[in-house]
């Protein structure tokens, strides 16, 4: 395709001569304190108190702020001065327009705004280098059928200018060369603002600011070092209420009324509407989102079926109520869970957990694990297809990551001295040695190595901390005035305290290493000098998930498949870190340990829930009330449309990266652990709804406009969720074959249970085992005044323990017995096959449901084949043109009649142009 490449007007900043940017004369283009003041004069005209100042457009009113500058004027900052008058003559230089507003003119009284405009010719050279598709020709396809009973939600609907803020048009790769081949009705708006921003950002990106040194460069060296305090697109009026000005589209206003506000928390989202605003990156982000949310309905509405399930067969549970019998479980006598500071105690004193234990641990578990392995398939297989819907909404079906990979990033090209030669633009192009690549991901690795034992260091503290403190727990609330309590007396147990105490512990820990990291994965990424942004996300990416996963499910890991498996049996405990330790592994308690896994579930995520939305909400609103305290009742004629986009927060380059990434851990807690916790999913989802708002919210009043960017995909995002999609089914088969008791529960219904007729009675007394007490080492042995009064050294002999050992005087005395491994094989059975299960009919899934829809297919054939049509017409019509100027002026033209010299085709070219 031929591209706009002459030289003057038309030269692109990547085809300039270096030397071009050494700043010519001494104040070619730049505004000193003199041309500011007679610019001034010049305009002195326009009445500024009468003009409002809450516009979107430079003095004249006609040219459009794509962009801002902000700096304070240091008295001793020579220097940056220095760089400001090179910078800005540069920006000149690269043809874009600037007008500054004088420190007297700020609310402060001392900060400078430098506003940038991009002329058409400039935007169009540049949206030809970045190959912007524009509209050729409206979209001819007949619109879908309406969905059968469609009307039935029209509540949740928006207004179609709203949903559709632009008609349906075929677009293609813009081409400087045939803007009359597209449908350019105005120069002015034919390009939205987030094209404009993104194009001007382009350019600030890689202008350099100093004459002596061309890779000094680049409008984030600047913001760095302190030359500008800020720099942003602005916004196009105030979120409350409507521009005054009647050409300003008032987008921010609509998104904010539409879209912002809890109220409509049933609402649709205005996808079209985001994208157009912030550009296709936020669009797919809040597209996700919403999806992701949608989806999370199906998975809530099941668990809470399987939690009432639990609820409706609360009286059918047989072992509960032998726990709770006083002549069943008030007479088994159990063994001391700790050494020496715990006494021996009845089973019935569990039986509060035992009935709590029962709502999650039922045979609606079961069934939902295999659910939730099935429904996580679905939500991503759906997510392509509505992904790959919108690739071809918004016109990113040719759009290669490959185009995002050769624009390097600035950082890249100035740390990056050597040079070799690009095999496919045959160019030279800055390249990091492969000894310095080694040695940086070297260290990288060793760094995140580091944090992640670092991690593991602090998960085992807080187990020490809960073997060393359930003791205590135990002497403590021995005689607690708390076990007198009607309601929540039985509740409180040394096992729900150290637990409980322990789980906010583990959630402080988490906080605390995840702030740390985050700066430290920054830091080592930025070392690793990445080529392109689409690399240093990806890196970002799985430095800060690998992260993440050991941060938040580490403690949930032990919980669900360490706890109580390693115990050994009284006169043979095992010990954390050896018996000299004096930690004894933790033991499950009687209803298992998969109410404890719900406990530390429930408080790990809604407290990083519950947290992440005070950071999220209250964090900005605070900080811009602050900043903006002094200013925020003035009328619109003195408190400037860049003036209050100044006060606002700045949305950051990784911004989204930190939204991703606590929705896919979010991701992870419902899927990784869903089987020992059905409500996860709904308690999602109403974190969800509440966070779509909040962030909608947060985008439109409490930060600046991001810069618009590019982006097809959710990226890197989506084979972490893939991966955590296949690991959930492993999980979920192992929480239901090892931390619930689904498995000994069945087999002992099918296999061990004494009567004809299948019943859970007498499940409890078989799944104890029994110990002599006489046999107990004494270090094991409770202290004097440790034991409850009930109990008699001389009428009570063994105590019972939660294993299937042989009893005492038996050959093989407490050696495991044969139902120990009927139950292992069992377990490792059913993992087996609800594994092998979930995964055919997950590959089936996948398999049937193509990942393009076939509208979608046939839609981009439509206009690829109406680009060729067009294409040809357009350059045959353009042919005939020029060959019927040609035949005009033919006399006029003397054309040589050798063919042999070079001068000839040359002449032959000037004749027939």
């Amino acid at each position: 395709m031929n591209r706009g490449s002459g030289k003057s007007s038309d030269e692109t900043l990547i085809e300039m001569d270096r030397t071009a940017w050494s700043g010519g004369e001494e104040n070619n283009g730049f505004h000193t304190n003199s041309d500011k003041e007679s610019f001034q004069l010049e305009n002195a005209a326009v009445d500024k108190q009468q003009q409002s100042k809450d516009s979107v457009y430079f003095r004249d009113g006609v040219r459009r702020i794509d962009f801002v500058l902000s700096y304070i004027d240091d008295k001793d900052g020579e220097k940056k001065q220095d760089r400001r008058k090179v910078f800005e003559a540069n920006l000149q230089k690269a043809g874009l327009d600037l007008e500054t507003e004088d420190k007297s003119e700020s609310e402060d009284g001392k900060t400078y705004f430098l506003k940038i405009h991009v002329p058409w010719e400039v935007l169009s050279t540049y949206a030809d280098v970045l190959k912007i598709k524009v509209p050729f020709k409206a979209n001819d396809i007949p619109a879908k059928r309406e969905v059968p009973m469609s009307w039935l939600f029209t509540p949740y609907r928006l207004p179609d200018h709203v949903m559709h803020p632009e008609p349906d048009y075929f677009t293609y790769t813009f081409d400087k060369s045939k803007t009359d081949f597209f449908l350019i009705e105005d120069k002015e708006t034919f390009f939205p603002p987030s094209t404009r921003n993104r194009v001007v950002y382009y350019l600030l990106s890689r202008i350099p600011y100093s004459k002596e040194d061309k890779d000094k460069k680049g409008i984030k060296r600047l913001l760095n070092n302190g030359t500008y305090t800020a720099a942003f697109p602005l916004h196009d009026c105030r979120y409350w209420t409507r521009s005054r000005d009647a050409n300003c589209e008032s987008e921010r206003y609509s998104l904010y009324k539409h879209w912002a506000r809890f109220s409509r928390f049933y609402k649709e989202q205005p996808l079209n509407l985001i994208r157009k605003y912030y550009g296709e990156k936020i669009g797919i982000y809040f597209a996700w989102l919403g999806f992701y949310t949608e989806m999370l309905s199906y998975a809530a509405v099941v668990g809470l079926l399987c939690f009432i399930y639990g609820v409706a067969t609360f009286d059918n549970n047989v072992w509960s109520k032998e726990i709770c019998n006083e002549t069943i479980g008030g007479q088994i006598v159990m063994c001391p869970l700790c050494d020496k500071k715990c006494g021996y105690w009845k089973l019935s004193t569990t039986c509060s957990s035992s009935w709590q234990s029962y709502l999650f641990d039922n045979t609606a578990t079961v069934f939902f694990a295999i659910f939730m392995g099935i429904w996580v398939t679905l939500f991503l297989e759906f997510w392509k297809r509505r992904q790959a819907r919108l690739e071809y909404e918004w016109d990113l079906v040719d759009f290669e990551e490959e185009q995002q990979q050769l624009q390097l990033r600035p950082e890249y090209e100035i740390k990056c001295t050597s040079r070799r030669v690009n095999p496919i633009t045959q160019e030279l192009e800055p390249y990091l040695p492969l000894t310095s690549k080694c040695a940086r991901s070297m260290l990288s690795g060793a760094t995140v190595l580091f944090w992640i034992c670092l991690i593991i260091a602090s998960i085992i503290g807080v187990i020490a901390y809960r073997l060393a403190v359930f003791a205590a727990f135990a002497s403590i609330m021995k005689d607690s005035p708390t076990n007198k309590l009607d309601v929540v007396g039985s509740l409180i147990t040394p096992q729900f305290a150290t637990s409980v105490t322990a789980s906010c512990i583990n959630f402080v820990i988490i906080m605390i290493l995840n702030f740390l990291y985050e700066r430290v994965a920054i830091k080592i990424t930025d070392m690793e000098v990445p080529k392109t942004h689409v690399e240093y996300e990806n890196k970002l990416t799985v430095k800060m998930f690998l992260f993440q996963f050991v941060n938040y499910y580490s403690s949930c890991f032990y919980v669900a498949f360490f706890k109580g498996k390693f115990v050994g049996y009284p006169g043979k405990y095992a010990y954390m870190f050896g018996e000299w330790s004096g930690l004894r592994n933790e033991e499950c308690e009687p209803g298992g340990c998969l109410i404890e896994l719900t406990t530390q579930l429930v408080i790990v995520m809604v407290g990083k829930q519950v947290w992440g939305n005070i950071q999220e909400a209250l964090v900005p609103w605070l900080r811009n009330w602050w900043v903006s305290r002094s200013a925020r009742n003035h009328p619109e004629s003195l408190y400037s449309r860049w003036e209050q986009d100044h006060d606002l927060q700045t949305f950051s380059q990784l911004g989204l990266f930190y939204e991703y990434l606590e929705m896919v851990v979010q991701f992870g807690f419902i899927t990784l652990f869903v089987a020992s916790f059905p409500l996860a999913p709904l308690l999602a989802l109403m974190n969800n709804i509440l966070e779509v708002r909040v962030d909608a919210w947060k985008f439109t009043t409490q930060f600046r406009r991001p810069v618009a960017a590019k982006a097809h995909s959710i990226g890197a995002w989506e084979e972490i969720l893939n991966m955590i999609a296949v690991f959930s089914v492993v999980t979920n088969a192992f929480i239901v074959s090892f931390t619930s008791d689904m498995i000994p529960r069945l087999v002992y219904l099918y296999v061990y249970h004494p009567g004809t007729e299948k019943s859970m009675e007498g499940y409890i007394s078989n799944s104890l085992s029994v110990f002599n007490i006489s046999e107990i080492p004494s270090a094991n042995r409770p202290e004097d005044g440790e034991n409850p009064d009930w109990f008699d050294s001389s009428n009570i002999t063994t105590c019972s323990y939660r294993d299937y050992r042989y009893p005492p005087g038996h050959e093989k005395q407490y050696q495991h017995n044969m139902q120990f491994w009927h139950i292992l094989a069992a377990k490792l059975a059913f993992i087996i096959i609800m594994e092998h299960v979930v995964f055919v009919v997950k590959f089936f899934v996948a398999w049937l449901i193509p990942d393009v829809p076939s509208d979608v297919k046939a839609r981009v054939k439509r206009e690829r084949y109406l680009i060729q049509e067009y294409l040809h017409d357009y350059e045959l019509e353009k042919l005939k043109i020029q060959l019927s100027q040609n035949g005009q002026n033919i006399d006029q033209c003397t054309c040589p009649t050798t063919a042999s010299s070079p001068m000839n085709i040359e002449v032959v070219s000037d004749c027939l142009t």
